[in-house]
Parts: structure tokens; C-alpha cells; sequence
């Protein structure tokens, strides 16, 4: 995939296969948070006294590690949707002038707030060594959770070039649902359970190959039995009622607005 030739973005298959190699990154993530409490005080407003900022101490790591970013162009890639868009800096390397590949309003589709809601809530009990505070590893927690919510947003987000790519790939159908605000249609037009199941089989086997030491599985009398850093059946969770769902929404949010360009 190119996002300098639009023809291979768009393609379906190389969106899949992007999708799947998502997936590593999602779950080596999640056992380097796993080593960690839950440590709720980074996620409370105003816990730690910070100069001239109100708010949580990941929203202030965050915010900063995305100007920084931002400055080495990050958010110009069209597959990079920041949690900050209004305090984003300029970049200081030279523009790349990525071709057109998704409608005008596309970054304006933006779902981070949402993301980072049910990673809070829901995702990090699950993916936590337990529950309770660890103050000497607060900064290292924060940095685990900031890899997690840029890769589970990039992989939601990517939900704008499978709308794209089934847009163009019928037209028609697609725009007499948008033309009907036919929400129902479009959701069930690009819902293929199938893939859906493919894709949560498919984590259970990486999580069982990728959160457990080979050699504990190698010398342990019954292999199978081996603790998994990361509980496969949350990530399979995870996937099934956020990241699924969440992607969906993008889709369909963009696919809503699609006509605006035509």
C-alpha cells in the first residue's frame, strides 16, 4: 500500500492485509500494557499539577507527543488522525503532496474522543495486570497507552478507505442509500459477518502464539495450559465490541457524506 498511488490504497485486498498486519502491533501493545496496573489517577482531570494545562495526565503526554509528531509531518499522512487536531503544529520537514484518495470533509471524520472514552473504560481493566496504582510506573504506563490509542485509531480510522473503495466499487447502490439516509442499508451493506468471525478466530490463535513464552509452552506438561500475558478472549472482546463497532461507525459517518463531493 502507497499512499502516493491511490490505486493501491483503494484496493480491498490491500486493505485486509493492512488490516491484519494492524493487528500485531494491537496485540504486542496490549501485553506491553498488560504488565502494568490499571492506574486510574493518569485518566483523572487535574490529578497532577501541571503548568498552564487542565486536564488528565495522558491527555497532557498525548498532546504533546502529537505537536511533536506533527512537526515531523505525521498528520499530513492520510491514514493519521490526531486526538489534538486543533492544537497540531506545522510541520517543519517539506509537505509531501499526497494525491486525493478520500473526500474533502475526510478529516473531519474523527472519532478519536470516542476511542479514547471506551479505551479507558472498557479496554484497560481488561488488558491491565489488575487494578489498583503503581506510582513508580506511571510514565511508563501512559507511554503503553498512547501506543495503544494511536494504533487502535489508525485502525478504526481506516474504516474511511474500506467506505471509499465500496463506494467506488458500486456507486450506484451506495448512492441511493446515502440519497435515503438509508443508515440501516449502509450498515448492513458493508457488514460481512464472515470476515468478522475470520477476524476473531484469528486473533485467539496470534494472542495464543504472540502473549505466552514458546519456551514455557515447550517444557510445561500440558502446553495448552501455559498463562497468557494477554487473555485471549479479551482481545477477541475487544475487537468484537469496540474496534468492529467503532470502525463500522467511521464507515458509515463517511459514507453519509459522501455526495458531497460528487
Amino acid at each position: 500500500m502507497d499512499f502516493l498511488k491511490p490505486e493501491t490504497v483503494l484496493d480491498l485486498q490491500n486493505i485486509r492485509d493492512e488490516l491484519v498486519r494492524m493487528e500485531d502491533t494491537i496485540i504486542f501493545n496490549f501485553i506491553e500494557r498488560a504488565q502494568f496496573f490499571t492506574n486510574g489517577s493518569i485518566y483523572e482531570k487535574d490529578q497532577f499539577e501541571i503548568p498552564q494545562f487542565h486536564g488528565s495526565f495522558l491527555d497532557w503526554m498525548l498532546l504533546n507527543i502529537e505537536k511533536t509528531h506533527s512537526q515531523a509531518r505525521r498528520y499530513e499522512s492520510p491514514d493519521q488522525v490526531p486526538f489534538f487536531p486543533n492544537e497540531i503544529l506545522e510541520p517543519l520537514l517539506p509537505s509531501i503532496n499526497y494525491p486525493k484518495i478520500l473526500a474533502s470533509f475526510a478529516d473531519e471524520v474523527n472519532i478519536n474522543d470516542l476511542i479514547k472514552e471506551n479505551y479507558i473504560e472498557h479496554i484497560i481493566p481488561m488488558v491491565s495486570a489488575r487494578d489498583g496504582e503503581q506510582p513508580e510506573n506511571l510514565g511508563s504506563c501512559v507511554t503503553c497507552d498512547i501506543d495503544n490509542l494511536q494504533a487502535l485509531s489508525r485502525r478504526i480510522h481506516f474504516g474511511k478507505f474500506v467506505a471509499e473503495a465500496k463506494f467506488i466499487n458500486d456507486r450506484e447502490k451506495y448512492t441511493q442509500m446515502i440519497l435515503n439516509k438509508d443508515i440501516a442499508g449502509i450498515e448492513a451493506a458493508i457488514t460481512n459477518s464472515a470476515v468478522e468471525e475470520k477476524i476473531l478466530q484469528r486473533l485467539i490463535e496470534k494472542g495464543r502464539a504472540y502473549g505466552t513464552d514458546p519456551t514455557l509452552r515447550w517444557s510445561h506438561e500440558d502446553g495448552d495450559n501455559v498463562p497468557s500475558k494477554v487473555k485471549v478472549e479479551h482481545l477477541a472482546k475487544i475487537y468484537k465490541d469496540w474496534v468492529i463497532p467503532l470502525t463500522k461507525k467511521v464507515e458509515v459517518d463517511y459514507l453519509l457524506r459522501r455526495l458531497e463531493d460528487e
